[in-house]
């Protein structure tokens, strides 16, 4: 289990539209495109053909379309939850209001473990590799909501 947060100095509807539209083939991760997203480089703009959601509705994680989780619940602009179907893996998204009209944005990825070899090497990259992409990912969204005009910016903590 994974878990990381950020403060955005936008409110929750604003960090959402961002949510909304990360995949393989959409607006990217917001992390090192290299790696996670064939070297295209992520949207720095509200895509409004992936502004959309519904339960089991699939998010893409490479460019060939065939892995990915679907999502299994939301609650617009709060959280959203993906899973892979199986039970082994989920990846929720929250989006909680702070005091001062800015969110902090949370983000908890579990896994179940497949640790026979070579699955356990895969896990071990997997998990330094997770490390340094969802930081990239957290701020990846935090920079592009708070520079969206339509949206007066909040004193934000780091």
């Amino acid at each position: 289990m994974a878990t990381r947060a950020v403060t955005i100095a936008a409110p929750p509807e604003a960090v959402w539209p961002w949510l909304l539209q990360i995949g393989s083939k959409r607006a990217g991760f917001y992390s090192i495109d290299l790696l996670d997203n064939a070297n295209v480089p992520s949207k720095r703009e509200i895509l409004r053909e992936f502004q959309k959601i519904e339960i089991d509705y699939f998010v893409p994680f490479t460019p060939d379309q065939k892995n990915g989780m679907r999502v299994k619940d939301y609650r617009a602009p709060e959280f959203m939850l993906w899973w892979d179907r199986k039970s082994n893996a989920t990846w929720g998204w929250f989006l909680h209001p702070t005091g001062d009209g800015g969110t902090r944005r949370l983000t908890r990825l579990r896994t179940r473990y497949d640790l026979s070899f070579p699955w356990v090497i895969y896990y071990l990259i997997y998990d330094f590799g997770d490390i340094v992409m969802m930081r990239k990912c957290l701020r990846g969204i935090k920079e592009r909501a708070e520079s969206q005009p339509e949206f007066v910016p909040v004193r934000s903590m780091p």
